[in-house]
């Protein structure tokens, strides 16, 4: 009998009580996503690297692109195909935001230039 005892105690030991968590009582706030239509794209080429970024008319940016953000390492940034790539994401990211018309800035004297200009055209 006292062993059962025992075991009797060790159940109920092991058994403890279980916190009921509250629900937080704040929500989340869902992001508004604003509706530009008219936007400026920046393409900066320079020898090493093309960046691209798409401004709204005040010049709050965004979206930005760039060849090294897409995963081309070294030489392979300063090339046109590595252009091309940066502003088409930079493009589709803008056209989340319902862009429709965009008046293009180019600087730099890199290989990417002409090359970001087209893909941003298509």
């Amino acid at each position: 009998m006292a062993k059962n005892d025992k075991t009797e105690n060790k159940d109920k030991a092991q058994e403890k009580p279980v916190k009921v968590l509250k629900k937080s009582s704040y929500s989340k706030k869902k992001k508004v996503k604003k509706n530009i239509l008219n936007g400026i794209a920046y393409v900066q080429s320079t020898f090493n690297n093309t960046i691209i970024s798409i401004a709204d008319t005040s010049g709050n940016v965004i979206s930005w692109a760039s060849a090294g953000q897409k995963g081309f390492k070294g030489s392979r940034k300063s090339t046109p195909y590595a252009a091309q790539i940066a502003a088409d994401s930079a493009a589709s990211k803008a056209l989340e935001f319902g862009m429709k018309v965009l008046s293009v800035e180019i600087k730099g004297p890199g290989s990417g230039r002409e090359t970001a200009l087209r893909a941003l055209q298509a």
